[in-house]
């Protein structure tokens, strides 16, 4: 499977948060090619600040593996991590982080600023951004046009 698929899947994700009234943000986490926890953003339906898709994705794919170690996993998410996430994907070792659409607010890949490029950490993960962003950022214009109306 490719990169393109795997966003596909978190795209997925990302339709079922809009059809449930949340910003359309999708994430999955793969294993050895296995997709291990599929999410979206939850924050209006459980109340929580950090209800994000990458944070609930993470806490699936420690469940599934046991361990908070996900040094062998690569999340997929359609919007670029914000700090909070990015904390996260740091925390849990994420080893390859790919995301779709850019976010020049709050993206902490390289748009807002670089969570790679913070001196003296003990991890990076690798990135790829740009995967289907057209296709993802189209979404979430479409979620927020439709809040305005």
């Amino acid at each position: 499977m490719d990169d393109k698929y795997y966003m596909q899947k978190a795209m997925s994700e990302a339709e079922q948060a809009f059809l449930e009234n949340e910003v359309p943000i999708g994430c999955v986490i793969v294993y050895k090619d296995e997709i291990i926890a599929s999410t979206h953003n939850r924050k209006e339906q459980l109340n929580r600040a950090t209800a994000h898709a990458e944070i609930l994705a993470i806490e699936k794919s420690c469940l599934v593996l046991n361990d908070w170690r996900l040094d062998e996993c690569t999340l997929y998410v359609t919007l670029e991590p914000c700090p909070m996430c990015a904390g996260a994907i740091y925390q849990s070792r994420i080893k390859r982080v790919v995301f779709g659409a850019f976010d020049p607010k709050g993206g902490a890949y390289g748009s807002n600023f670089d969570m790679n490029a913070v001196p003296r950490l003990n991890h990076y993960p690798s990135v790829t951004s740009g995967v289907l962003k057209d296709e993802c950022s189209v979404l979430i214009k479409d979620f927020f046009r439709t809040k305005r109306q």
